[in-house]
């Protein structure tokens, strides 16, 4: 399986027609935030893959479309407007939820049995300076705890947790930086130690220096830096790890 995750940057490799000449097998994307959502909906319509997308704490023009906020708008015509939007863009919104695709499966390396990929995404960045979709920590992690009952209910069906973990910002003192804008959330450290994801994508954090550390390895999973674009290949086989 090959992904492309992208963020946080209208990248002029990916932004042209001839996108799936440079990628002619990519399976899969995956939208990191801060992206502006004609550039969401060209990458579905040119490669017409499975996409999935979250918000950062830019470019939330549509935001309202998938969360209830505090802009002025008249109710009924709210209601209305979100409901005839939410799939508008042809990728799925991932921000809070879990998801069990039924697009990639796995082979199990030990009982051979055929297995979903499990993935689940959490939008926004932390609080700053009270923007939209800017959270302390300890909001984060309560709204990061309403899909435990999802994430065990994998792990008893399928044996593990999580393969891939969306987010807009990073884990604490992994890839971040040490302004207010650009801290982690440790509650990502506490989410990935204990439902042990294969691998977390990230935006966020603007790699102008491309020396800058894009992938960590922490405790058995895969940390990635989705700025402008990245490739993940994932194999075909999956080997079951003890949790």
């Amino acid at each position: 399986m090959k992904i492309l995750c992208v963020s946080d940057y209208v990248d002029p490799l990916i932004y042209n027609q001839e996108v799936k000449k440079i990628f002619p097998d990519i399976d899969m994307i995956l939208c990191a935030g801060d992206l502006p959502m004609d550039y969401v909906d060209f990458i579905v319509s040119v490669f017409n893959k499975p996409t999935y997308f979250i918000f950062g704490n830019h470019n939330l023009k549509e935001f309202h479309y998938y969360h209830k906020t505090n802009q002025p708008q008249n109710p009924e015509f709210y209601k209305k407007e979100r409901a005839e939007q939410q799939h508008f863009h042809g990728a799925k919104y991932l921000g809070f939820k879990t998801e069990v695709s039924s697009d990639f499966f796995f082979t199990d390396a030990v009982t051979g049995k055929k297995t979903p990929l499990l993935i689940a995404g959490a939008s926004g960045s932390l609080k700053y300076n009270n923007g939209l979709n800017q959270y302390s920590d300890f909001k984060m992690k309560l709204l990061l705890l309403k899909m435990v009952p999802k994430l065990i209910k994998n792990k008893l069906r399928y044996g593990r947790y999580l393969d891939i973990f969306l987010t807009h910002a990073t884990p604490r003192h992994i890839h971040d930086h040490e302004d207010p804008c650009h801290k982690g959330f440790e509650c990502f450290n506490w989410f990935i130690e204990k439902f042990h994801p294969r691998f977390m994508i990230h935006g966020h954090i603007h790699l102008y220096d491309m020396r800058e550390k894009r992938i960590t390895d922490h405790n058995g999973t895969q940390i990635i830096n989705a700025y402008a674009h990245h490739i993940l290949e994932i194999p075909d086989t999956l080997t079951q790890e003890k949790q």
